[in-house]
């Protein structure tokens, strides 16, 4: 199979933009597959209305693939449906099989890609006809759904699931990172943290600087911001919520300091919580810093603001780096 998925996709570059959540605007998207790699909505949390919309304006901005994400752990039967209507070229599930809905995406067209966190997943996805895995490795920022590191994992899955592609997620933010995973097997690279300092992401200002100033040893692996999303473990950077947590000894919800706390408030005027799961986009107005900011392992890689086109060059130069390096005299 090889990278025949890619080729058939129109994919010019195997780089793909994670959904990222709200922060990943149409304008977001539509700028990285215009640099001629995949950017991606986030579709789940979004009403039916909304999701057309963002699918549209996206569209009116690229004419290049683009993908829709879906998180299995909460209804997305009617987005789905949305998203295959409007002919959205590439679909991936996160947080559970999607093998049942495997055939209605590809009988749409569409590119089917499943995001794996160990080689029993992978397997399984493999038998359910998927076009792409993504071998997410604990390293990366968000939701986390492996115990493993990509450097253990990502070759693992690659050797059980051949010749089904791979694409290696967490911890990478350079071209070096992408040089890596390809030398470890993969076919390409989803990539998040990185595209947090994109011009184009939907990211609150002081969300970004923590990123900018931030190193591996700011993130905190754990479940705290759960609001919204129960007993599912994340990466995020540190900060005043999770350190007065830490500093209770990590107790359980509904035992938590601040857990009656409104932080701040959406555009619409909806309360925010603390430990809430939802990421502080340049609308939420409060307390930024108390709120999760989801990072990755690979944030101190993540040192300017920059168009999300020039992220992906850097990216892409590691395409060709691996072989490069293969072929140095010793």
């Amino acid at each position: 199979m090889g990278s025949e998925p890619l080729r058939r996709a129109g994919i010019a570059r195997p780089i793909f933009q994670a959904p990222m959540g709200s922060l990943a605007s149409p304008e977001l998207a539509a700028a990285v597959s215009n640099a001629g790699a995949v950017g991606h909505l986030a579709c789940t949390w979004r009403t039916p209305a909304g999701l057309a919309e963002a699918i549209r304006a996206t569209r009116a901005l690229t004419d290049k693939p683009f993908g829709a994400n879906f998180v299995l752990d909460f209804p997305i039967e009617e987005q789905l449906s949305l998203a295959l209507e409007l002919r959205v070229p590439v679909i991936s599930f996160f947080w559970g099989t999607g093998a049942r809905y495997v055939e209605r995406v590809k009988s749409s067209g569409a590119l089917a890609i499943q995001v794996i966190g160990s080689v029993a997943e992978a397997l399984a996805a493999a038998a359910a006809g998927f076009d792409l895995l993504v071998a997410q490795g604990r390293d990366a920022g968000g939701h986390v759904c492996s115990q493993l590191g990509l450097m253990a994992l990502l070759p693992q899955v690659v050797d059980a699931v051949a010749p089904t592609p791979v694409l290696a997620a967490g911890g990478i933010a350079d071209r070096r990172g992408v040089a890596a995973a390809l030398a470890l097997g993969a076919r390409g690279v989803w990539v998040g943290t990185r595209f947090l300092a994109a011009l184009e992401a939907n990211i609150h200002p002081i969300y970004r600087e923590r990123v900018l100033a931030a190193n591996a040893d700011d993130t905190l692996y754990s479940q705290v911001f759960d609001r919204g999303w129960p007993e599912a473990a994340l990466r995020a950077l540190r900060n005043s919520t999770s350190s007065a947590w830490e500093r209770a000894g990590r107790p359980p919800p509904g035992s938590r300091p601040g857990e009656d706390d409104i932080l701040g408030h959406y555009a619409d005027g909806t309360p925010i919580p603390r430990y809430s799961s939802g990421s502080p986009t340049r609308e939420v107005s409060g307390e930024i810093e108390a709120m999760v900011q989801y990072a990755g392992g690979a944030v101190g890689l993540v040192r300017r603001c920059e168009p999300a086109a020039a992220i992906v060059e850097d990216l892409a130069a590691g395409l060709g780096l691996e072989a490069h390096n293969r072929n140095l005299p010793t």
